[in-house]
């Protein structure tokens, strides 16, 4: 099963981009670029729900 999550790209004065994943309370990234944004928030994600997961939730 394949899920998908609205992820919000937030650019930052310093450069790079804070990503916040707004279903997941708490889920929240950051990379240089856009590229290492989204990929950081794929792992960010699938990082949160495997931790669901391992708690019961």
């Amino acid at each position: 099963m394949s899920l998908s999550y609205k992820i919000l790209l937030k650019p930052e004065p310093e450069g790079g981009f804070t990503v916040n994943v707004p279903a997941l309370p708490g889920c929240i990234t950051y990379g240089a670029d856009l590229e290492e944004a989204k990929l950081n928030a794929r792992e960010a994600i699938e990082l949160y729900i495997e931790s669901l997961t391992e708690h019961g939730i």
